[in-house]
This record gives C-alpha cells, sequence and structure tokens, in this order.
C-alpha cells in the first residue's frame, strides 16, 4: 500500500506520544497533551462572546467547581473525574450534542473507549458509577445553562426552553457563572494543570 492510500488512524501529540485513535492505550496519555489540546477546543464552535474562546480547558474547571460545590466532601477522585469529564475533546474537539446524536451510538462507543483510557491513565475507575455519572452531568448542563446566557448570546428565555435552569446553587458559584468570560489559551492550559496538579496530590 502506498503512503498516498494508507490511512493513518493515530495522532502524534506535542509530548512525542502517539495515540491510537481505534485502540488508545493509557500509557499514550499524558496530561500536557490533554491540558493544551482543550485549551484550544472552543466550546459553541467558537460561538462566544469575547476576545478568545470560551474553551473545554476553562470549562471543564468551572464543571468541577460547581461538583465540589454540590458535594462540599468530594472525594479527589470524582472531583478529578469531573475535571477530565470532557479530556477525550482534546482528540476528537467539541462535537455539538446535535451533530453526536447524528453520528449516533458509533461515536458514542469511540468516546468512551477514550474516555476510558484517560481514567486508567490517572489512577480513576474505567467506567464512573451511575451516581458519580449523575453528579458530573448536572455539573455540566448548569455550566453549559449559564454559558448559553452568558456567552453564547442566548436569551434566558430561550436557554429556559432548551436547558435546565440549575437548582440550589451556592451564590459563590452562581455569582462565578455569571461572570464567566473566556481566558486565553495560555491561561486556561496553565489553570488546567495546577487544578490537576492540585487535585492529584491528594490522591
Amino acid at each position: 500500500m502506498s503512503k498516498k492510500t494508507q490511512k493513518r488512524a493515530w495522532q502524534r501529540m506535542l509530548s512525542g506520544r502517539r495515540l491510537d485513535l481505534l485502540d488508545p492505550s493509557a500509557v499514550d496519555i499524558e496530561i500536557s497533551d490533554i491540558a493544551r489540546g482543550i485549551a484550544c477546543v472552543a466550546r459553541w464552535n467558537g460561538q462566544t462572546k469575547g476576545d478568545h474562546a470560551f474553551s473545554v480547558a476553562e470549562h471543564s474547571l468551572i464543571v468541577a467547581d460547581i461538583c465540589v460545590d454540590m458535594l462540599p466532601d468530594i472525594s479527589p477522585e470524582l472531583e478529578l473525574m469531573a475535571l477530565l469529564h470532557d479530556a477525550s475533546e482534546y482528540v476528537i474537539g467539541d462535537m455539538i450534542s446535535p451533530f453526536k446524536n447524528a453520528l449516533g451510538v458509533d461515536y458514542r462507543q469511540f468516546e468512551e473507549r477514550l474516555e476510558a483510557a484517560i481514567h486508567i491513565r490517572f489512577g480513576l475507575r474505567a467506567i464512573p458509577s451511575v451516581k458519580d455519572k449523575k453528579l458530573i452531568k448536572k455539573a455540566d448542563l448548569a455550566c453549559a445553562y449559564y454559558e448559553a446566557i452568558t456567552l453564547a448570546g442566548f436569551s434566558v428565555e430561550d436557554a429556559n426552553k432548551f436547558f435546565d435552569r440549575p437548582q440550589n446553587l451556592g451564590k459563590s458559584i452562581t455569582a462565578k457563572l455569571e461572570a464567566m468570560r473566556p481566558l486565553s489559551v495560555k491561561q486556561a492550559e496553565a489553570a488546567f494543570l495546577k487544578r490537576f496538579e492540585q487535585i492529584n496530590a491528594r490522591l
């Protein structure tokens, strides 16, 4: 097979790792690659206000904050799982939900395999419990609601139609959500890595 007809299914990372997308291995996953990748990936397909794109890295930090707000005695394992809940997007990008739905189950299975490899790499259970998944999803949706009205141009009325309005969030985290502003790539990358190291030190 010629070079032109060969299909490459791995991606070279800045760390030098080669991640096989069809069979992702935990040994080929580095937190520096994740941080850089998701700091460069825009939420909402880039359709947000501000001088920078609102990145998946910044979203992940806020989701972890919301989980801590909802569960003050959260374990470091669950907090790390929340921080890494969209880590697979360092490879596959942030596909909007309607496109994921159009692609169907094969895409979701691919995403789940990559997520499992990431969890194993950082000492987490490959598949989160149903309870843990629910908490992270609730925080994810709460963040999306505030992103919609704060950054993505949704009116409160429209946001209430398409997203569940968050309930019972603390005043501090609500104020943070209402004041969200996109960080630069370098700022988001550094903040994500710092939070990872803080959580990892408690494991």
